[in-house]
């Protein structure tokens, strides 16, 4: 299982959210590119990077800082946040991101989706962001009435190969990961499934391991201390 630290980016700066709450934000390091060094140096060979301006906006918001990391850091980078046209894509792609993650699109423009997969392939990861079963877009904004599951399937069958899935409600929680809703996915999607938001220790990593999920995203844990980086990345990758 890979271990994707991550790093959410607000007016330039690394941050923390906790459920999606922009009221909740909290400056978590001062430079996203020495945290991402600091990755690198713990063992991690990926990190998840999210434009949180962007997911509001749907734009290319802190696009230069997404870029540096790419390009300087040594990580390979997967990337989210406000990428809800082909141009965004192409830019991202073509600038040094490893993977762009569509999450309002998947929602609001499936015919995106699956044009950038039929362009990009493994490139091209879809984000389902979860509250109360059903999918959100726009930064988690704006609600639907689109259960996670359904989406996934059509996601899958538009030829998507990773799924990022994440419960609202745990995101930044350090509570633990909804274990249930993911094997709920596993059971019903045959592609790569990372998991992402609640988890507070190496307890649950090793729990994803055991539910067959291909990743998983670490935040608030990270940055907490509850989280040992590079045990996880060697538990995870190494064994």
């Amino acid at each position: 299982m890979t271990i994707l630290p991550a790093i959410d980016i607000k007016d330039g700066k690394p941050v923390r959210l906790r459920q999606g709450d922009f009221d909740t934000v909290e400056q978590v390091a001062d430079n996203a590119l020495a945290t991402a060094f600091w990755f690198a140096e713990q063992g991690a060979r990926w990190v998840h990077m999210v434009d949180l301006d962007g997911a509001k906006t749907g734009k290319r918001v802190n696009a230069e800082i997404f870029i540096e990391v790419a390009q300087k850091s040594g990580l390979l980078v997967e990337l989210g946040g406000g990428i809800r046209s082909m141009e965004d894509i192409d830019f991202y792609l073509s600038s040094g991101i490893a993977r762009v993650v569509l999450g309002s699109a998947a929602l609001r423009d499936p015919a995106l989706v699956k044009a950038a997969v039929e362009k990009y392939a493994e490139r091209i990861a879809v984000g389902i962001d979860a509250k109360g079963g059903k999918a959100t877009a726009e930064g988690w904004i704006a609600g639907s009435d689109v259960h996670f599951l359904d989406l996934a399937r059509q996601m899958v069958a538009l030829g998507v190969s990773t799924i990022i899935f994440t419960d609202i409600a745990t995101d930044g929680m350090l509570q633990g990961p909804n274990i249930g809703q993911l094997l709920q996915l596993r059971d019903s999607v045959d592609c790569t499934l990372v998991a992402s938001g609640g988890i507070a220790d190496i307890d649950d990593v090793l729990m994803l391991k055991a539910a067959r999920m291909d990743a998983a995203i670490c935040g608030k844990s990270v940055y907490a201390g509850t989280l040992n980086l590079m045990q996880a990345v060697t538990v995870c990758e190494n064994s």
